[in-house]
């Protein structure tokens, strides 16, 4: 399947002159708590300067950046922008004057996010900007997602007026099972409207997971074929080479299930299942998500514990650097029974999906790199070649839809092999992001950030999606808090044995990802 030359690429982060092009977001002075940590100089930062060198935002844009460290303005630039200079972003001309712009706009306040001297100062800040509109971003650990909210809003901060609007941006964990996201999502919703809550799961940032939507929704033979009469099963991979590192301590109170799967997973899962929305609102798309996510079969415990398997990576190598065992990673319990793996196999009930099994896994220290959701196709029901075996019937259809790395999409079907015979063979036709747009200096922090400050809420999780992810892995959480042990299984591995005989008592095996072609 041929590509477009290099030079015919169309980036996907056009400024508003350009075709296709957005216009800028609303004059707003943006908020960070937890300015000095990873994510903000990671993340955030880099994707607010594409967003200033594509002319996504308003000349009167204002940075505060709330932390505890001591510090004034001067310092938090020079944090940032270092970190800047090391990823390379000076180096280009385009984006060092941008950050060289947004530099100027970025202001700090020392402060205990617990008291109520910040917010008192905030307050002040906040009444002498250009505008009235304000973006708070919760860039810090959980525990202080909920009292944060609280101090904004008994100081008067999360108010809106006609003219001026409140919103908050919260990122994840939200919650550490059901009763707490619960119990969150209620202590947030007594001081704020959920209009104005902006429930982060940066996957739904990735062009390509946005793309689910489109490729379902605006392709017929996509969309007619999408259902139990034609899809066989559906698997949904999240593989990452990376240790823990020096989270540790993070790590061994949250484990893979929490970290990952009812959020990241879970959002991958809703856009393959959910029903077609009346419109492309968000409310509309937002109550389908949640309707799908409100299907998945709640487990009794005997269910959980023939459809779950967790892991913990032992001590070996992986790319010929060699990998300490889960249990001797610092600020981990040495007698820690944490999972670093997961896979689950889970039922949606609902008409369109009865009798579809929807497999999930993920992982630390794996093989490669990969998140990919694969739908295979129902096989042919019998094979009409001459001199063709039934046991040899062509293999099964299969989309293979590639969110990380190199993004893109593949359809797999069957061809006559050249020659006198009727051989058949799978071929696959392949598109690559990269092939034919500019997506490579993203962090898919952009559109996100956007949609907050247009007010859009697609992209955004509702209290009653949280919930429902929570409850359908609830019932392996409650299994795996007892007793027992994850299974070992070796680092550069894809998971313990327990995964591929959870898949393969169904008579299947995980799909094996290959790099698209080039």
């Amino acid at each position: 399947m041929g590509h477009p030359a290099m030079d015919e690429r169309e980036t996907s982060l056009k400024g508003p002159h350009e075709p296709g092009g957005v216009k800028p977001a609303p004059a707003v002075t943006i908020v960070i708590f937890g300015a000095t940590g990873d994510l903000t100089r990671r993340l955030l930062m880099p994707a607010l300067i594409n967003m200033m060198r594509a002319g996504m935002v308003d000349d009167r844009l204002d940075i505060i950046g709330i932390g505890i460290d001591e510090g004034d303005d001067a310092m938090l630039r020079e944090r940032i922008g270092s970190f800047q200079a090391e990823k390379g972003g000076e180096g280009d001309i385009d984006k060092g004057a941008a950050w060289a712009k947004l530099a100027e706009r970025i202001h700090y306040l020392r402060g205990d996010f617990t008291g109520d001297e910040v917010y008192e100062a905030l307050a002040t800040r906040l009444a002498a900007a250009a505008t009235g509109n304000a973006a708070f971003y919760l860039a810090t650990p959980s525990p202080f997602f909920g009292p944060i909210v609280e101090k904004l809003a008994q100081h008067g901060l999360t108010k809106e007026t006609p003219d001026a609007f409140r919103r908050i941006a919260i990122e994840k964990p939200f919650g550490h099972d059901l009763a707490s996201a619960r119990a969150l999502n209620a202590q947030i919703l007594a001081c704020v409207d959920e209009s104005q809550v902006y429930r982060i799961d940066h996957f739904l940032g990735k062009e390509t997971v946005q793309n689910i939507m489109a490729a379902r929704f605006g392709n017929t033979i996509v969309e007619s074929l999408w259902n139990n009469h034609f899809i066989d099963r559906v698997e949904i991979t999240a593989a990452e080479t990376v240790g823990i590192g020096t989270r540790g301590k993070f790590y061994d109170a949250t484990g893979a299930l929490r970290d990952m799967v009812p959020n990241h997973l879970f959002q991958l899962l809703a856009m393959v299942a959910m029903e077609a929305p009346n419109s492309f609102d968000a409310e509309a798309i937002r109550n389908e998500k949640g309707k799908m996510l409100a299907a998945v079969r709640r487990y009794s415990p005997e269910e959980a514990a023939r459809n779950g398997v967790r892991g913990q990576f032992v001590a070996g190598t992986l790319n010929g650097e060699p990998v300490p065992a889960y249990t001797e990673v610092p600020d981990v319990a040495p007698d820690s029974r944490m999972e670093t793996f997961v896979a689950l196999k889970l039922m949606v009930d609902s008409w369109r999906w009865a009798g579809v099994p929807f497999y999930l896994r993920t992982g630390k220290v794996m093989t490669a790199r990969d998140t990919e959701i694969v739908v295979t196709f129902k096989p042919v029901p019998f094979t009409q070649f001459g001199g063709v075996e039934e046991h040899q019937r062509p293999p099964a259809n299969r989309m293979v839809i590639q969110v990380q790395p190199d993004e893109g999409l593949s359809m797999e079907i069957v061809i006559k092999r050249p020659g006198l015979t009727v051989d058949t063979v799978p071929v696959s036709l392949d598109f690559r992001y990269a092939d034919r747009f500019d997506i490579a200096t993203l962090t898919g922090y952009e559109s996100l950030l956007y949609d907050l400050l247009v007010g859009d809420q697609t992209l955004f999780q509702r209290a009653d999606g949280i919930e429902a992810g929570w409850a359908a892995v609830q019932p392996f959480l409650d299994l795996w808090a007892g007793e027992g042990a994850p299974e070992p299984y070796d680092p550069g591995s894809m998971g313990p044995p327990g995964a591929e005989e959870l898949i393969r008592r169904d008579g299947h095996a995980w799909h094996v990802s290959a790099p698209m072609k080039k």
